[in-house]
């Protein structure tokens, strides 16, 4: 892959220019990823479902929607997207779904969820 250069400013950089560019092609994976646990956190009722599950380990709908005062449908519509994201897990007891969050996708959060309860203290 050839990394081209059009910055024409006479005091460039251009090795440190090609090695950003090399460094953020060689992370491109990571970007990805961080980007779609980001943008389905970035709703505020989603954020609650994943705090809810990190404090508390697995949860039912039914649970996360009376918390929330919302409608199991509207939660479930949440959890779903979720879930697709690849981010919680479910397992079936009855009748009943309770749901978790992958333990690969937990390191994230905590630093995520520090920082709310960071700022719930200073408020």
């Amino acid at each position: 892959m050839k990394l081209e250069i059009t910055c024409t400013r006479a005091e460039a950089n251009h090795k440190q220019l090609l090695n950003c560019m090399s460094t953020l092609a060689s992370m491109d994976i990571n970007f990805k990823k961080i980007s779609k646990l980001l943008s389905i956190a970035g709703n505020e009722v989603r954020l609650k479902i994943l705090y809810l599950l990190e404090e508390e380990g697995e949860m039912c709908p039914c649970d996360l929607a009376d918390i929330l005062k919302m409608s199991v449908p509207a939660i479930s519509q949440h959890i779903r997207k979720i879930k697709d994201a690849g981010i919680i897990t479910s397992r079936r007891d009855g009748q009943t779904l309770y749901y978790s969050l992958n333990s690969d996708e937990t390191m994230l959060f905590e630093s995520i969820f520090k920082s709310i309860e960071l700022i719930k203290k200073i408020a």
